[in-house]
């Protein structure tokens, strides 16, 4: 079972996500565990703070680098059977987030995502204390719990048990990578105005298994 820690100042921002669908039923099962924590639990202030200016001048504010600390401190002593902890800072300036990476954490024990907020974390914070600096793509969001969500709904379901689909898992779990291809259902043609038809390609109505495969492999190199 992989658990999931994740440290942001905005714990009610997943409850949706954890209670719904399959990443509701993969923890009830226990393949899976997901811990929020709220960095404003590790402050040791009467107002919890966790963010001051930025040294140098500038606007907005920067996350401390103390109570990132103490929560990373906390969660990986607490695990400290595990020897397959990771600990992922979501930055506009990490690398690309992609399948190759969501495969090699789910074969860990445990994933820690430190979620930044306002105007970015105190750099010490990813000179120091991380593994990973994560990018999900080339655009600016305003804290790093989407991509947390993205990091944990990817790599759940490369978990055993979550899909529930052994076919699906081994075929997004191949070393290269990933196979994506168009997928189709009924009607066979939909016509959604006078004039207009929109078929199913003929290759995947004929039967033939052999054919449909090298369609798929065909299309999902085009993809990729």
């Amino acid at each position: 079972m992989i658990n999931f820690d994740i440290i942001t100042i905005f714990p009610d921002f997943f409850n949706s996500f954890l209670s719904e669908s399959i990443i509701k039923k993969a923890q009830e099962k226990n393949l899976i565990s997901i811990n929020i924590h709220n960095l404003r639990d590790f402050t040791k202030d009467k107002h919890k703070t966790v963010d001051d200016k930025p040294f140098g001048g500038g606007e907005g504010m920067v996350m401390k680098v103390e109570p990132i600390y103490r929560a990373i401190k906390k969660l990986r002593r607490s695990k400290i059977e595990s020897r397959k902890s990771k600990v992922v800072l979501f930055t506009p300036r990490g690398k690309k987030f992609n399948q190759k990476l969501a495969f090699s954490f789910s074969k860990l024990d445990q994933l820690i995502l430190i979620c930044g907020r306002y105007e970015g974390i105190d750099e010490r914070v990813a000179e120091n204390l991380v593994d990973e600096k994560i990018s999900i793509g080339d655009f600016v969001l305003m804290g790093g719990e989407i991509p947390a969500m993205a990091v944990i709904e990817s790599v759940s379901r490369l978990i055993p048990g979550v899909a529930g689909n052994k076919e699906l898992l081994k075929r997004i779990t191949k070393k290269k990578g990933f196979l994506e291809f168009p997928q189709y259902t009924r009607p066979e043609v939909f016509k959604p105005e006078k004039g207009k038809k929109w078929s199913v390609p003929k290759i995947l109505l004929s039967g033939h298994h052999k054919k449909i495969k090298q369609w798929r492999e065909k299309k999902s190199r085009e993809i990729s």
